[in-house]
Parts: structure tokens; sequence; C-alpha cells
């Protein structure tokens, strides 16, 4: 225990603990309904499915990584997360079984030492987290159903089901039922509202500049 207690909490693998908080608070907050985690962040899903056609090298950079590495088809926080956590993994027990190894490899003063072996485990952490994360991502890639395949308008005047804790102008997130299937919306609702997860609505608007519905409270 001690020494999984002195790998958390000294280099490398602190880093990867910090960003690990970060992510449980996030999804945390996703769980309440103060954040959408399927559209925070930096949107690289919309902008990927809006060049799907395209090759990699006329994407963005970033957007270019993602699909070279199989990161993409899941939100943006849900690859991140599964890389931090895979790399957190990976770099504490390196920092038990092999980083001890690699200090007295290197005939350098002891606190370069710790620099140079520290950084060469966080480095390769990263590096085992990218294809373990990729083979995650690839079953949950059919959980995000998107609608871009219909007419947005389309959905106007149906009924959906709320299924995250809040909907306000900022965060807000439905199902609405196709042929037996649900797809997953974005949505919002005017305040004050009685919305919350569970609750029935109806599509009145669809906002295309921010690729979002609005909805109220079915009757």
């Amino acid at each position: 225990m001690g020494d999984f207690s002195a790998a958390v909490s000294s280099y490398p693998t602190a880093v990867y603990t910090v960003l690990l908080g970060i992510v449980l608070v996030y999804w945390v907050l996703a769980v309440i309904g103060l954040v959408d985690f399927e559209h925070s962040g930096l949107d690289i899903d919309l902008h990927i499915e809006a060049q799907a056609d395209a090759d990699p090298s006329e994407l963005t950079t970033l957007a270019s990584y993602v699909v070279t590495f199989g990161l993409n088809g899941v939100p943006f926080s849900v690859a991140a997360s599964l890389l931090v956590l895979y790399a957190w993994v990976a770099s504490c027990l390196a920092g038990m079984w092999l980083l001890p190894q690699l200090q007295t490899l290197t005939p350098l003063p002891d606190g370069v030492q710790t620099i140079v072996a520290g950084s060469v485990v966080l480095l390769l952490a990263f590096a085992v987290a990218i294809p373990l994360a990729a083979a995650t991502i690839r079953p949950l890639r059919k959980l995000f159903i998107t609608h871009a395949a219909l007419s947005n308008h389309a959905l106007v005047g149906q009924v959906c089901r709320v299924v995250t804790g809040v909907v306000n102008a900022r965060v807000g997130r439905a199902e609405v039922a196709q042929r037996g299937a649900s797809i997953n919306i974005r949505v919002w609702a005017e305040e004050p509202n009685a919305l919350t997860k569970g609750s029935s609505a109806r599509i009145v608007d669809y906002d295309a500049e921010r690729a979002r519905y609005r909805i109220v409270p079915a009757a």
C-alpha cells in the first residue's frame, strides 16, 4: 500500500492523478446535469462528422489525430476520460515496478534521474493508453447515435423524454423514439421549468445555428 501511495503522489503519476481528479469532478457535474458531456470542451466529433468524407490530412491537426488513433465516434469528453484513466493506471504500475529499474540505468545525479526516468514513464503511459482507449471506444460508438441523417425539422412536434437532470438554456438532452430505436438529441428550454430526468416534453423548434431543439413540457 505504501508503494502505491508513493507512486500515485509522485512524479510522473502525480500528473495523471491531478488529471484524473479533474475528470472525476467533470463527470459528477455531468451526472447532476450542470454540464453537457457530449457538447462541452472541444467539439471535435461534430467537426469530424461535418467532414466525414474528407481525407484526415484536410482536418485540423487535433481532429486528424483523433481519427488516426481510433478515438472518434464518441464525445471528446469520453475519449479524453478514457485516455486519462488508462494513462494513470499504466503510469502507476510503471512507477511501482519499472521506474526504479530505469533510475538505476541512468548515470545521472539523483534529481536528474528522477526527472528523466519519470518523463520516459509519462510518455510511455500515454502511448499505452491510446490503443487501450481506442479498443474501449470501438463498441461504445453505437451508443452515440446522431440525428444527422434525419431532417432536423422533422422532429419538431414530436414527444421526447428528458435524460439529463435539468434542462435550461445551456444544457439538456432528450431521447426521441424512432422506428423502435431512440435518437439522442440536444435540447434546451426556457426557465423556469419543471423538466427533470424522465419528464415528457414536446419539441417545438429547431435552432440550426446551435444544432439543438427547444422543448416545452408535454401536456
